[in-house]
């Protein structure tokens, strides 16, 4: 598996990684393409979401939160640049097998790192009785992706607030009920994120393609659907 990199190390918004998706899945010949990314806060919400429904857009605007429909299923993310964002484009149209292939070769890095993980029907990745990392998937023709967030630290406050436009959910009681049902990886591994990212790259990956300014300049034009209003305000 071939990791897709930028030619410079700057970080880009959310929009951005979701149109890479999309460019290497259409214009890079590699079967199978993995790459990494963070960003800074953002609420991602699902192609069949209404996002007036699901995100508290007052709390998002009052803290900096950017707000981008994907194009996958799914239900709403909270992302920081405490959060390890994984993507995976690959040959083929199985989504059973294609989702089935990428968590285990998550739970494959995990393990590498000392952290057993398990997972479930739904292609979440468990450690324990606990969520660390969930998944979503879509095609295009003869290619999947499919891409995770796996929660390595993250701003719990935003993480509750940003999704949840419900007061009682304000609470205190609200957080401690949201990490009761996750886990974060930092409370597994001595490990930082920086030596989790290139664990998880030697692990799963054989070499590398780093993409050329045209190419970028490809992926920004891609970029442009994902930020115009009528597709984040409407149901695609």
């Amino acid at each position: 598996m071939k990791y897709i990199a930028l030619p410079t190390n700057e970080n880009r918004q959310l929009s951005f990684y979701l149109a890479m998706e999309e460019y290497v899945a259409r214009h890079i010949s590699e079967p199978d393409c993995f790459f990494m990314w963070q960003v800074a806060p953002t609420v991602i919400f699902g192609r069949n979401q209404v996002v007036e429904n699901e995100v508290n857009l007052e709390y998002c605007r009052e803290h900096d939160i950017r707000v981008v429909r994907r194009k996958s299923g799914g239900g709403c993310v909270y992302a920081d640049m405490d959060n390890l964002m994984l993507s995976m484009v690959t040959d083929g149209d199985n989504v059973g097998f294609t989702f089935n292939r990428f968590v285990t070769m998550i739970q494959l890095a995990l393990h590498k790192i000392g952290v057993t993980a398990t997972s479930t029907a739904h292609n979440d990745i468990m450690i324990g009785d606990r969520k660390v990392c969930g998944t979503a998937f879509y095609q295009l023709p003869g290619r999947s992706i499919v891409h995770s967030t796996m929660l390595y630290d993250t701003n719990m406050q935003h993480m509750l607030n940003a999704i949840t436009p419900s007061a009682e959910k304000l609470e205190k009681k609200g957080i401690q009920s949201v990490r009761q049902r996750i886990t974060l990886l930092k409370d597994h591994t001595p490990l930082s994120l920086k030596e989790i990212k290139q664990k998880i790259r030697d692990t799963l990956c054989d070499g590398n393609l780093v993409l050329t300014e045209e190419q970028v300049a490809g992926i920004e034009e891609i970029e442009q659907t994902y930020l115009k209003q009528d597709f984040i305000h409407l149901i695609q």
